[in-house]
């Protein structure tokens, strides 16, 4: 499905994932509809959508509001169009261990992370159901697969959205629903996540190497919209080996984590910047972007990323050498006195 003239709704468009979607989106030609809180971050994501080439509303919404939620998606049809495409990426975290995290700072990335999702999709499947058509995308992460310390709030969201959306695949599916709803499970990456969320460390929390660019993550995310016949995607070689690594040995990963998980997720001689969206926008009076502050360390592409996309080519390729390695051995065989 081309998405050029498609209305497509992003949350969490202000900045990071959000934000390179948007204006990846904007390259594609498409009707771009901006769901997020941050002021000064929604009208730099505008700019770049109509720069790109593409059109842009937005719209200042907290998404774990239920009601706003659906009243911003009704409020996109009127002023775009019908909802062809919603791609859920809005969350926040707090980084510090478990029995450091406030039972209200806790729910509040819950309702926004987990909930921020479901009250997504839920406004899009109340306009798409009737249609019988429309595609529904969640940006997930390695770690709805395995858990790491310090993230045990984003951790559960990220658990909560995979076992979510695998149930309501499931109904679609029994109903012959002609919407369509796939996830992609995504990598560390360099976004501001890491400048504005709330932590509890004394030193500046870091995605845990090998870091990719928000691009790669905006490039699968468009393309699971454009082909949301798999049900999951996976974006990096570290989410592979993350996710595969789990259902081999997940004791072992168990006691790596323990050892070496808070230690490479922080950043030595660097303070924390003391700047926090858990409950109010960062990107009110500053826009901070697609990037976060490591863009030196950053991976710009991912083949893992490629093969994912071409699986059934890389297959093809596979069976088509194994088949051609048999014969070459049958043929020398024959040879043989």
């Amino acid at each position: 499905m081309s998405l050029h003239g498609k209305v497509v709704v992003v949350t969490g468009a202000s900045g990071g994932v959000g934000r390179a979607v948007a204006r990846r989106l904007g390259a594609e030609g498409a009707k771009v509809a901006l769901i997020a809180r941050g002021e000064a971050g929604l009208a730099g994501a505008s700019v770049d959508v109509g720069v790109e080439g593409g059109v842009a509303k937005v719209y200042e919404v907290d998404v774990a509001d239920y009601d706003r939620v659906r009243q911003a998606a009704q409020q996109i049809e009127v002023e775009l169009g019908p909802i062809d495409v919603w791609i859920n990426v809005a969350f926040t975290t707090v980084f510090a261990p478990f029995m450091k995290i406030s039972p209200e700072e806790f729910e509040r990335v819950t309702r926004v992370t987990y909930l921020g999702y479901v009250w997504g999709t839920r406004a899009a499947l109340e306009l798409m159901r009737p249609r019988d058509r429309g595609v529904i995308v969640q940006a997930g992460s390695a770690l709805a697969h395995r858990s790491i310390p310090l993230q045990s709030a984003y951790c559960g969201a990220k658990h909560a959205i995979k076992g979510f959306t695998e149930a309501l695949r499931t109904e679609l599916l029994a109903d012959d629903s002609g919407v369509r709803i796939t996830m992609v499970q995504l990598p560390a990456l360099n976004t501001p996540q890491f400048d504005w969320g709330l932590t509890r460390m004394r030193r500046h929390a870091q995605p845990v190497p090998p870091i990719y660019q928000p691009e790669v993550a905006a490039e699968a995310l468009v393309f699971a919209a454009e082909h949301p016949e798999r049900k999951e995607y996976w974006v990096g070689g570290s989410t592979a080996a993350t996710i595969l690594g789990q259902r081999i040995a997940p004791a072992l990963l168990d006691r790596y984590l323990a050892r070496t998980g808070v230690r490479s997720q922080l950043v030595d001689g660097k303070p924390p910047s003391g700047v926090s969206n858990l409950w109010e926008p960062a990107d009110t009076d500053r826009d901070y972007g697609a990037h976060g502050g490591f863009d030196e360390r950053s991976h710009p592409r991912s083949v893992q990323t490629w093969l994912s996309r071409h699986r059934r080519l890389v297959t093809t390729g596979a069976a088509g050498l194994a088949t051609a390695a048999a014969l070459a051995l049958w043929s020398a065989a024959k040879r043989l006195p």
